[in-house]
């Protein structure tokens, strides 16, 4: 099951990374959430539904996608643990590069929860203006 387990939460990532909703909701448990986590603009809990509008957002706000770098994969039992960084631009054409650990937690073969880890300062300064002046 850890092979299942990372294979989906990797399908996740590359559908973060090149802003494709439609990937990432077939990762998702219907009761999933995911955990952003820190202090700032970004942080709190966000239901499945919410995950998926974000990443399809994404598409206008980081219209290259994130294009995560995977650097290391763990899993064990439903736990997947992923470190990363993403190399994007925003629709502005400002550098977004962030480092990221992603904690899944996994139930039949679906992501049940996911525990975000990134610089919320960095997050703040380059993606928080996109949010803002969005549509």
């Amino acid at each position: 099951m850890n092979e299942e387990n990372k294979q989906v939460a990797l399908r996740f990532m590359e559908a973060m990374g090149t802003n494709n909703p439609d990937l990432a909701a077939g990762c998702l448990a219907p009761d999933a959430c995911a955990v952003a986590k820190g202090f700032g603009k970004f942080a709190g809990v966000r239901p499945a539904e919410t995950m998926v509008g974000m990443i399809d957002e994404f598409k206008k706000m980081i219209p290259t996608g994130l294009r995560f770098t995977i650097h290391s994969v763990t899993a064990e039992r439903d736990r997947v643990v992923v470190e990363a960084e993403g190399d994007a631009l925003t629709r502005l054409g400002t550098p977004y590069h962030n480092q990221y650990c992603f904690v899944f937690t996994m139930a039949g073969g679906k992501i049940k929860q996911v525990n975000e880890y990134f610089c919320n300062i960095h997050a703040n300064e380059v993606l928080w203006p996109l949010v803002e002046g969005s549509d």
